[in-house]
């Protein structure tokens, strides 16, 4: 199955975003492992830093580019298939290829790769008056 952006927008929910693009702690077997050194140098790069900019401003800063998700900190550019030290080291097309990267937060970034949606921050609940006294009657 290729995955890719395109694809992933279609889908409404977003834990079917989540579910299109968890790997399962798959990380790290065909990607970097103990060569991280070597992906770090590329996402240093101006070419990067350019695409990563595209692609925050295309998912208007959104987790998932889910519009009711909006990320408060940190982003993550996440590549939706995972590139490897070849990809970087051949210049393949995918590495810098908008229609292959997804912005995230640090935690759906953590979930994608470990397969935890557990980590995944769950959807907010509405406060309302008196919702944290507790003699107050819950509806």
């Amino acid at each position: 199955m290729t995955r890719n952006y395109n694809e992933l927008i279609r889908l409404p929910t977003f834990e079917e975003r989540f579910e299109y693009l968890r790997l399962a702690g798959r990380v790290g077997e065909e990607t970097f492992g103990c060569d991280r050194y070597f992906n770090q140098a590329f996402y240093k790069s101006p070419e990067w830093r350019h695409l990563r900019n595209q692609a925050i401003v295309r998912d208007n800063g959104c987790d998932l580019a889910h519009k009711d998700r909006p990320i408060f900190g940190r982003i993550i550019v996440h590549h939706i298939i995972p590139i490897t030290m070849e990809d970087i080291e051949f210049g393949r097309d995918c590495i810098l290829d908008l229609n292959n990267v997804v912005c995230t937060s640090h935690n759906t970034s953590n979930a994608i790769h470990f397969g935890d949606a557990s980590l995944l921050v769950q959807d907010y609940v509405e406060r309302r008056k008196g919702d944290t006294c507790p003699w107050m009657n819950q509806y």
